[in-house]
Parts: C-alpha cells; sequence; structure tokens
C-alpha cells in the first residue's frame, strides 16, 4: 500500500480518489508516521481476505511427493 503526505494528498486528492475507487488504498502519513488508511468504502478489510486455502481443489500433490527424484538428487550429491 502506497504511503503519501498530507500535501500530497490534499493536492491530487481526486486523482487519489479515482485510484482508491479502482481498488488501490494508501496511507496518509503526517511527518512520516501513518496517520490513515484511505481504501474504497466496499472493499473488504485486509483481515477479512483469505489466502489460505484459496487454491483447495485446483490440483493434486502426489503421495510420493516427499520421495520425487530422490536418486536423482542422491546421484547429484554422490550418495
Amino acid at each position: 500500500m502506497e504511503s503519501i503526505n498530507i500535501h500530497e494528498a490534499k493536492t491530487h486528492l481526486s486523482k487519489i480518489i479515482a485510484k482508491v475507487a479502482e481498488g488501490e488504498g494508501f496511507i496518509i502519513a503526517k511527518a512520516g508516521k501513518p496517520v490513515a488508511k484511505i481504501t474504497a468504502y466496499d472493499a473488504p478489510a485486509e483481515s477479512e481476505i483469505k489466502r489460505i486455502g484459496f487454491l483447495v481443489g485446483e490440483f493434486k500433490v502426489p503421495d510420493d511427493f516427499d520421495r520425487m527424484g530422490q536418486d536423482e538428487i542422491a546421484d547429484l550429491f554422490g550418495v
């Protein structure tokens, strides 16, 4: 999330709002310290965004995954 200072936010408010409406978020900072987070009104909170498990059912991990290529790896290391 991009951080901008208060002066830049006031100067370019229309452009910032247009970007926020497209889904981009911003942090407004005063003297380098974050004071406000600007996101679209209907955007889910970061805590509501689920990343773990988003590919469930999309592929299958082979049962021998942890042993795949073990002979080639052993040959490379001279074991």
